[in-house]
Formats: C-alpha cells, sequence, structure tokens
C-alpha cells in the first residue's frame, strides 16, 4: 500500500519542473507537479491509490484498485472538471484498442463534416450507427479510409493532446494507447471537440445505446441516471492473446482500462477487468 507522509505532501507541493516518485507495493508511482502554463497534461497525477480520493463525479472517484489477472491490465480515471488523472502505476503503457478507436472514427468524419458545413446522409448516420451500436467492422474501413487513415489517427493525437498513442497504416484496431490517454480520448468525445458542437451529443446517445457483445465494463453497473456512454474493443489476436480496451464516459469523469491476457481465460475475463476497475471506483 503506498503512504505520503507530511514531508512528502511538502515535497510535492514545491515540485515544480520534475516528477517525484514513490514506490508502492506495485512499483513507482508517479506524481507530476503543475507547471506555470497550468495545462491540464502538466496537472495530472497517476497514482494507484491516494491518501485523500479526488472525486471525480457522483459515481467513480479515484481509489485504490486490485485485480487478480496472470496477464497486462491497466486504468486511468479523469476527473472532467480539473483534468486530474489517477491511475494505476504502468498508466502509461501502451496496448491496443481493436474496436474501442470506432468512436473516434465517428467523431473525426462528423467533425469534419461539420467544418465542411457537409451534412451525412441518412444512410451515412445509419452506418455510423451500426460501427457504433454493434462495432460494424466493414463499415469503418469505409469511414477511415474516408478521414484519411492514419492521418486520422494523427489528428486524434493531436486534438485530444494524447502523449502515448501511435498509429499504424490502413488499420484503427491496431492503434496503441496508454489506459491516460483511453481517458483523455473520452474527454475529448465529452467536452465536443472529437465530433465538434453539432454531432457530440448524437455520438454519446450512440455510445449509451451499445449493444449486444460489446456492453461491457462500467455500463454493467452504473445506475440508468448516470447515463454512462461507452466503446469497448475485444479481440482475440494472433499473439493467442485476449487484448481488451475499454472507454467509458459518465457524469463528470472518464475511465481507460486496458488488458491482455491468455486466450484459454476467455473474452469475459478480460471485459470482467472493466467491470471490477469500476467497480473498486465507485463512490456510492
Amino acid at each position: 500500500m503506498l503512504v505520503l507522509t507530511a514531508a512528502v505532501a511538502v515535497l510535492l507541493a514545491a515540485a515544480v519542473a520534475v516528477p517525484l516518485a514513490l514506490t508502492s507495493d506495485d512499483g513507482p508511482v508517479y506524481f507530476m507537479p503543475p507547471s506555470a502554463s497550468g495545462s491540464p497534461q502538466a496537472t495530472e497525477a497517476a497514482a494507484s491509490a491516494a491518501p485523500t480520493p479526488t472525486t471525480a463525479g457522483p459515481f467513480l472517484a479515484a481509489g485504490p484498485v486490485a485485480v487478480s489477472s496472470p496477464g497486462f491490465w491497466s486504468w486511468a480515471l479523469l476527473d472532467t472538471a480539473t483534468g486530474t488523472v489517477t491511475g494505476s502505476p504502468n498508466i502509461a503503457a501502451p496496448s491496443d484498442t481493436a474496436s474501442m478507436s470506432k468512436a473516434w472514427v465517428a467523431a473525426d468524419y462528423l467533425r469534419r463534416a461539420g467544418e465542411k458545413q457537409q451534412k451525412p446522409s441518412g444512410e451515412t448516420m445509419r452506418r455510423l450507427s451500426r460501427m457504433i451500436r454493434d462495432s460494424d467492422t466493414t463499415y469503418t474501413f469505409e469511414f477511415h479510409k474516408a478521414n484519411g487513415n492514419l492521418g486520422s489517427i494523427r489528428r486524434m493525437v493531436s486534438l485530444c493532446a494524447l502523449t502515448e498513442t501511435t498509429g499504424v497504416q490502413n488499420s484503427w484496431s491496431l492503434t496503441k494507447m496508454s489506459a491516460r490517454d483511453v481517458a483523455r480520448l473520452a474527454a475529448c468525445i465529452a467536452d465536443g471537440r472529437a465530433a465538434g458542437p453539432e454531432w457530440t451529443g448524437w455520438l454519446l446517445g450512440e455510445m449509451r445505446a451499445v449493444r449486444g457483445p460489446g456492453r461491457f465494463g462500467v455500463i454493467e453497473i452504473a445506475p440508468p441516471a448516470e447515463q454512462v456512454a461507452v466503446k469497448n474493443g475485444w479481440l482475440l489476436r494472433d499473439d493467442k492473446q485476449w487484448h481488451i480496451a475499454c472507454l467509458a464516459i459518465g457524469n463528470g469523469w472518464t475511465l481507460g482500462v486496458l488488458a491482455r491476457h491468455a486466450g484459454s481465460l476467455g473474452k469475459d475475463h478480460g471485459a470482467g477487468i472493466c467491470r471490477k476497475v469500476a467497480e473498486q471506483l465507485r463512490s456510492d
């Protein structure tokens, strides 16, 4: 368990240029001091636990998380009021997004249409809806190509101020992100930067209506009043591991969870990690 002494608290308050590294049972935990600019990126704090949790909303709040899994997993919770991020010690470790990044594909397409004062057809909107609600892959190819392929991922990095995200040509699925960047992307969708003012409400509505095998994680345990919006990714890859990515948006918070584990454990093991992280962070 991580313990902060009064002396450490003073050091944290006085730090101005470099992160201070402490040690928990799981490894180093980094606290980033605020910069003179006060930018959200400079004021983020990544920690597996905090002595005085920062409330990130009425449903989820920062706190300790413990999950039993033989594979990789990480998480990040972002308070959208302050920009503060808390998470696991490996909060910056990348993993691929699989279908999770379809939320960006839709957002990028709609924002750019709005910037050009173009009105997508009814059929186009139907396909975008299928891409989000049902995770349709065929339509995703079409929209990702229309967005400029790798250029779209680069726009995501720039527009949403991501720092641990890389893309590859001809694939949204192989985009690699950290849990921290997943939470940042979720905030970018929530505040309208990603889809633009005209389409943000529509996109969030579609993400709240996700159905079928992609409806897992926070949305399983949140009360209806929280109106959680999600886009998840899940794929058994050639490395014989399930790759899981969970993005969620709620009232005052966003959450990113990543996992990889042996294929023999099944998809539900990774989906359960997303749910268990949320269960341990809920503040009600």
